[in-house]
């Protein structure tokens, strides 16, 4: 999710007011010690301007 967040050019807070999240949320889901839930998932691949599938397929 990094990799998305920075090749869009948004700060862990800006990608957070985005996808309407905490932005401590932001930073564990990047770091590993969050898992987000398949909403959370949506709204951040919707500020990112793609898929979940997309966030997934680069990550897994």
């Amino acid at each position: 999710m990094r990799q998305s967040r920075q090749r869009a050019k948004l700060t862990q807070e800006q990608l957070a007011f985005a996808a309407a999240i905490d932005l401590t949320y932001v930073g564990g889901i990047e770091r590993g010690k969050r898992n987000p839930s398949l909403l959370v998932l949506a709204r951040i691949a919707a500020a990112l301007g793609t898929e979940p599938a997309e966030l997934l397929r680069r990550h897994a």
